[in-house]
């Protein structure tokens, strides 16, 4: 299947998933985020020869839908087959661990994947770093910089273009924290 039709059957179904849902702290469709993650990653393929663009633009359309809606790990291995749906549960936070344990152990997880999945993540918090939601205090606006360092940490040598962009989006969160 060429690019545009895995593009279209995975926001097609991450859409029908996300119907109802709104980026935080905003009234955006929630498919904003999801195509904002694609594109980053459409444009990271094209700065790495061995990166598996078809696999990773499905799992940034997908890599929400199951810590986000009811969708379960066998109805994504059903649609998009076991390869796409272990990505996306990789970069799901587990909701039974303490909240200051998520992070890393998705982390742990998402580094035993391929590099396209790194660089899913490294994308998605590319495209998070934006200004953040209005009612999120300062030491909420520094934790999340502080775990934004740290999936840049984890996830070197996914792709260079990507590291480079969320290093530039940590140091331009500076003035968030400041405001």
């Amino acid at each position: 299947m060429d690019l545009q039709s895995l593009y279209q059957k995975a926001i097609n179904f991450a859409g029908e998933k996300h119907a109802n849902q709104k980026i935080t702290g905003s009234e955006s469709s929630y498919l904003v985020h999801l195509s904002n993650v694609a594109m980053e990653i459409l444009l990271a393929s094209q700065h790495r020869h061995d990166f598996d663009v078809n696999f990773a633009v499905q799992v940034a359309l997908l890599h929400d839908v199951i810590e986000d809606t009811p969708t379960s790990f066998e109805e994504i291995k059903s649609v998009f087959g076991f390869q796409i749906a272990d990505a996306v549960l990789a970069l799901s936070k587990n909701p039974d661990l303490n909240p200051e344990e998520r992070i890393p152990d998705s982390l742990a997880r998402i580094r035993l994947q391929p590099k396209e999945v790194w660089a899913v993540k490294l994308a998605d918090r590319i495209t998070n770093m934006q200004e953040p939601p209005a009612h999120w205090d300062k030491n909420k606006r520094i934790a999340y910089q502080v775990a934004a360092r740290m999936i840049l940490m984890q996830l070197k040598d996914a792709n260079h273009y990507l590291e480079q962009r969320l290093e530039d989006k940590i140091l331009a969160y500076d003035a968030y924290i400041e405001s």
